[in-house]
């Protein structure tokens, strides 16, 4: 946690001086402080951009079969009662329930094909690192770290005012479930600023007027200056640099005008809509907001949003509880990529939605559809890719892909090649030292790009 003293206001037995304190905390995952979780350096050769992920998890994986991957030559037991709608681009059809994304799907790409989940487990982690949480290669020490914290790592800029990475990703009862994406190897100073924590507190000064906290920062400075003398490694240099970013964020209003949604016009808040802030069980909330806040963060210079929305693990009632959930996504979803249109963001923002895995083809005796690692779903947008197509196929139940099975890490390809970092020779060091490639191999999809 980082003190700042004020002006002198008394003397200790000690000789130190009595003083205001402002404390600045809580900021960051585990604890850390602002300033140590701006500690970051850029790697040479990686081409900087203004450009920005924002990757929806659906938690829990919800079933291809009733969103884009509709099965009516299957029988009833597998297709469900859903009918499929007609969308914007001709020959696509997806659920009769996702009218607002029917309308833009020329502005979409359902990828039909999903593979890569191996052990069939409830993780965020193959969502949001490209790998599976189990299986596969095995991880470093550290384990792998998600794309938000890859990309505060190699793609922010110096004096930002607003975090690299932010995580809306509420604390859940299952706790992968509420994951924005952790940092792995890169460590705690790579990790999501999270709104929902302790922290929002935080981001005001309290009273402090700009000119005060100026008067403290400079302070503080003179207070350090033994140790900076002292020191001979470069590290307090470096911890200057990080605090003057903790000290711009703290004295702008960009990142809590971001977060504020009563900023925007009405009309376009109620095209999000409102949603459901509580977490819907043990899994996350259905917030339609966290749409616009993500879309605001990265308007603000964000550039990895990660949000958790639901709970899509329908064991039980499949066909009903996918309707307390399936209409509100379509309504935040589609809000979101119009959104970026609108505002001319969608060349330079990539959206990606997606869960763990798919689901069962058969419907089971509860009416629910069970775990199915085999194929699942998801659906890209903006980032200049080749949008109003489909890509991939399942069989007739769609059980098994049978068109260009698509691996989580050809996505993470594909996008970090979008970031202009070359996925082939880019690696980040362990903690042992030993480099690591991004993706395991793969490489970017040219149906995208």
């Amino acid at each position: 946690m980082l003190t700042i003293q004020g002006t002198p206001s008394g003397k200790f037995c000690d000789g130190f001086s009595r003083r205001d304190f402002l404390k600045i905390g809580g900021l960051a995952m585990g604890g850390l402080s602002l300033p140590q979780m701006l500690r970051a350096e850029d790697q040479s050769g990686i081409r900087k951009s203004a450009k920005s992920v924002i990757m929806i998890y659906m938690a829990g994986a919800p079933p291809h079969q009733d969103i884009f991957d509709l099965k009516m030559d299957a029988p009833l037991e597998i297709r469900g009662p859903y009918q499929p709608m007609r969308t914007k681009v001709p020959g696509i059809h997806i659920s009769e329930h996702m009218p607002h994304c029917a309308r833009i799907m020329d502005k979409l790409v359902p990828i039909r094909s999903m593979v890569g989940s191996l052990s069939g487990d409830h993780d965020s982690h193959i969502c949001y690192t490209g790998r599976p949480a189990k299986g596969g290669i095995a991880p470093p020490p550290g384990g792998w770290p998600s794309i938000g914290s890859v990309m505060a790592k190699l793609c922010a800029q110096q004096g930002r005012e607003v975090p690299p990475f932010v995580g809306l990703a509420p604390n859940a009862g299952h706790p992968p479930y509420g994951s924005p994406g952790h940092p792995g190897f890169l460590g705690p100073s790579f990790a999501a600023f999270r709104p929902n924590g302790a922290g929002m507190g935080d981001l005001s000064l309290n009273g402090i007027t700009s000119d005060r906290l100026a008067d403290r920062h400079a302070l503080l400075a003179s207070f350090d200056k033994f140790r900076r003398d002292a020191d001979r490694s470069g590290i307090m240099d470096a911890l200057d640099v990080f605090e003057q970013q903790a000290f711009s964020i703290l004295s702008s209003s960009r990142l809590l005008d971001a977060l504020d949604v009563s900023k925007e016009d009405v009309k376009i808040r109620e095209r999000y809509g409102k949603g459901d802030p509580k977490n819907y069980g043990d899994g996350a909330p259905r917030n339609n907001e966290h749409f616009l806040v993500a879309r605001r963060l990265v308007q603000a210079g964000a550039r990895c949003v990660t949000m958790n929305f639901g709970r899509w693990d329908f064991h039980s009632r499949n066909h009903s509880e996918l309707l307390t959930h399936l209409p509100l996504f379509d309504q935040g979803f589609s809000a979101l990529v119009e959104d970026l249109h609108r505002l001319g963001m969608d060349k330079d923002t990539a959206v990606v939605a997606w869960g763990e895995f798919g689901r069962t083809p058969e419907i089971n005796k509860d009416g629910g559809r069970d775990h199915w690692p085999r194929v699942g779903c998801s659906v890209v947008a903006g980032g200049g890719f080749k949008t109003g197509q489909v890509i991939g196929a399942t069989d007739r139940l769609g059980g098994e892909p049978t068109e260009r099975p698509v691996h989580f890490g050809e996505i993470f390809a594909s996008l970090y090649h979008w970031l202009g970092i070359n996925v082939n020779h880019v690696t980040l060091p362990d903690f042992s030292g030993r480099p690591q490639y991004l993706v395991d191999g793969f490489q970017p999809m040219s149906e995208l790009i």
